[in-house]
């Protein structure tokens, strides 16, 4: 499957804003916005107007890259979303929110969604390190439902990686959906997550509204 594969800092240069693409060196002065806060490009520093058009689909281009998914897979989130009772806009987020690799970053058990050429999170679910409802998962995209359990594989833990993030967990705010035993270090997913629960100030309503022309 296609992938991006070019710095990550130009994606939220791109969209002026921080998607935390990169871990902790987002919450760094290393990182790229800060320097340079201009969209990247020849003429980045001078665009300014942008129109109606434009904001949405920089809404939705913001999605996708803060949650490392492609346009076929987001446009497919949305359609499901739209086809599920709710409000569509929140539908969508719930269903990114649950992928399971966003669930791995979300309990503390991996750097960032996306690392490099690779989403770190991505990457530990596509290699086997996690184990759901007992049985062994590599599909990142897979979409987690309340009541699941997602534990680390016991071999798994023994690497000086997850030892660090394990350590770590105790810094590490978990959402409210995902109830965590940071000691055996076992997630489920209480409860279906609800739009205050997405902590990116997304505009969904202009995502919407860009696939309802």
């Amino acid at each position: 499957m296609a992938r991006y594969t070019g710095s990550v800092c130009r994606l939220c240069r791109r969209e002026g804003t921080k998607l935390f693409l990169k871990g902790d060196r987002c919450l760094s002065g290393k990182c790229a916005l800060e320097k340079r806060p201009n969209v990247p490009g020849q003429h980045g520093a001078g665009r300014k107007n942008v129109k109606e058009y434009g904001l949405q689909l920089r809404e939705k281009q913001k999605a996708k890259r803060y949650y490392g998914v492609l346009e076929s897979q987001f446009k497919g989130y949305f359609e499901k979303a739209d086809k599920t009772e709710g409000v569509t806009g929140e539908n969508l987020l719930s269903l990114l929110e649950r992928r399971l690799d966003n669930v791995v970053y979300r309990i503390g058990l991996a750097d960032s969604r996306k690392e490099a050429a690779s989403g770190q999170a991505r990457q530990f679910v596509t290699h086997g390190h996690f184990r759901l409802n007992g049985k062994k998962v590599t599909i990142p995209s897979l979409i987690v439902r309340a009541g699941d359990v997602i534990t680390l594989r016991e071999e798994s833990r023994s690497s000086e990686k997850f030892k660090n993030l394990i350590e770590a967990l105790d810094t590490r705010i978990t959402p409210k959906w995902i109830e965590l035993d940071k000691a055996q270090v076992v997630a489920k997913v209480a409860a279906l997550p609800a739009r205050d629960d997405v902590d990116f100030p997304f505009e969904e309503h202009l995502i919407v509204e860009l696939y309802s022309k």
